[in-house]
């Protein structure tokens, strides 16, 4: 089901206002230090001899912050597959070219008796964004659009899925297509997708199904049927590869409700959807079609949006690991500095980006901005290169905030660390960046340890035995705050061993 958030936001004035990130997380009462700092070498290497790491690659390093001083290194520089590890090179790049100030902007036009709406990229705007843009739209005395509704995404070049993606990851809101114009689903900006909301109908018939925004844009196939009350949901949301049929299967129990993301084709087409709808609720009536188009020079600007600042928008983006944020954010840059908003355009300027902290990226490669594809590679010590340096960037308070913090529950606070070593000395402590694919496993960011001392480490799994043994990267980190291998293993192995995740567990909804 789809993940609840909490995360308040409000419009106003139109622009989006989204609630501000905790300053410091909260303060763990988990037990002080009980293994000398002289048994490191010792402990970490114990929790690296597990059986389910045989013929695997483990990169691991330890590193003082300050200083940068090696205190452990397994290795490091052996090339691995990052997974969203990746975003943290696309996070301080962003941060570093963009800024985090940048706002981003969707613009209504008129010219010829046509209305353009035209996306920058925007990955704020929900059903309820384009309902303030209509609101501007008629409020300006507009009452019919003679010609067409024209969606502009031409502020983005090139395909609108990576690379190297997976096809089979092309239903789910992971794996979005990438557009300059698009929708968010949720308040947490899953844009390229619909909710489909799935309501019990009588024991035995098919269950109603709703859309949310609701669009004409993707056909439901409705498979699915009503089981008794009590009985298990087995619900499936899918989309058929290469066509916009909604497929949904499974059984529904009686009093209760399922609802989930799919992808929908054509994001541009679905803002422009929902934005005629929106505009028929204002009394604006389009008499024309929904067509793609670019906006002429001499259009006239009928109103304008700004997104919330990136300092706002990356708290969902990196807590929540959201792939779409990622690869908005490459081509933004691409944008910015070439004029190009493509994949071929940012990557290279975030490369030179990073080798201006002083990573060596000829030992890194980014085929996109998310981790997504398996043709990303770098090393444990380019990322811990990367995390020392941002360390001296005004904007580091914001990029340290938005990382997930162990154990922390609320889901805009913890992310996808927020079931992860809690009650060790590492909840509340350790800021990091997870990172899930199949094969691949990683862990990187900051923690303190018993004296306060802040520490970087990298820890990056590929080739192992099994699920993701992320248990193994959280009695490192609880280790380097004060925890002991043999209480961390009995703290955090079981729930971490259950979970058999090969996902970021925020996009299977288990976190």
């Amino acid at each position: 089901m789809r993940r609840s958030t909490g995360l308040a936001l409000v419009l106003a004035g139109g622009v989006l206002v989204g609630t501000a990130v905790p300053a410091q997380a909260a303060v763990s009462s988990a037990p002080a230090r009980t293994a000398a700092a002289g048994d490191l070498k010792t402990d970490l290497d114990q929790i690296l001899s597990d059986s389910r790491l045989n013929g695997a690659t483990a990169g691991v390093t330890v590193r003082k912050a300050d200083t940068g001083a090696v205190l452990y290194s397994h290795d490091a520089d052996q090339r691995v597959v990052p997974a969203s590890n990746n975003k943290l090179e696309t996070s301080a790049a962003a941060f570093g070219i963009l800024g985090t100030g940048y706002r981003f902007r969707t613009n209504v036009y008129t010219r010829g008796g046509d209305l353009y709406l035209k996306g920058t990229g925007d990955p704020t705007l929900g059903a309820a964004a384009y309902d303030q843009l209509a609101a501007a739209v008629a409020a300006k005395g507009i009452k019919t659009v003679k010609g067409d509704l024209v969606a502009d995404d031409t502020w983005f070049e090139g395909p609108r899925l990576g690379p190297d993606w997976n096809p089979e990851d092309f239903p789910y809101d992971y794996a979005a297509e990438i557009s300059a114009l698009t929708v968010a689903a949720d308040d947490v900006f899953d844009v390229g997708s619909v909710d489909v909301v799935v309501t019990p109908g009588a024991v035995g018939q098919p269950p109603g199904i709703s859309l949310s925004p609701e669009t004409d844009l993707v056909t439901i196939d409705n498979r699915a049927t009503t089981g008794a009350a009590g009985s298990a949901s087995t619900v499936s949301v899918d989309r058929t590869v290469g066509t916009n049929t909604i497929v949904v299967s499974g059984s529904v129990p009686a009093g209760g409700t399922f609802d989930d993301l799919a992808t929908v084709p054509d994001p541009a087409l679905y803002a422009a959807d929902v934005f005629r709808r929106a505009l028929a609720a204002h009394g604006v009536t389009v008499t024309g079609g929904v067509s793609h188009g670019r906006t002429p020079r001499r259009a006239k600007v009928v109103t304008t949006r700004r997104s919330v600042p990136l300092s706002q928008i990356a708290t969902p983006y990196l807590k929540l690991s959201n792939n779409m944020i990622a690869e908005i954010l490459v081509k933004e840059i691409g944008h910015k500095v070439t004029g190009h908003g493509s994949w071929t355009a940012g990557l290279p300027v975030i490369a030179k980006y990073l080798k201006s902290l002083g990573v060596d990226t000829s030992q890194v490669k980014q085929t996109d901005g998310s981790g997504l594809g398996h043709s990303n590679y770098t090393t444990a010590t380019q990322l811990s290169n990367l995390l020392k340096a941002v360390q001296k960037k005004s904007w580091f308070g914001v990029f340290y905030n938005a990382l997930p913090i162990a154990g922390q529950a609320d889901q805009l606070v913890g992310g996808t660390l927020r079931k992860r070593m809690v009650g060790t000395p590492a909840a509340g402590n350790a800021h990091a960046k997870t990172g899930t694919l199949t094969g691949v496993s990683a862990l990187s960011g900051y923690v303190k340890d018993p004296d306060g001392q802040p520490l970087i480490f990298s820890i990056v799994f590929n080739d192992y035995k099994g699920s993701a043994p992320t248990d193994l990267q959280d009695r490192i980190a609880v280790r380097l705050a004060g925890g002991s291998s043999s209480t961390v293993s009995s703290a955090v192995s079981s729930s971490a061993r259950r979970s058999g995740q090969n996902l970021e567990c925020s996009w299977t909804r288990s976190c």
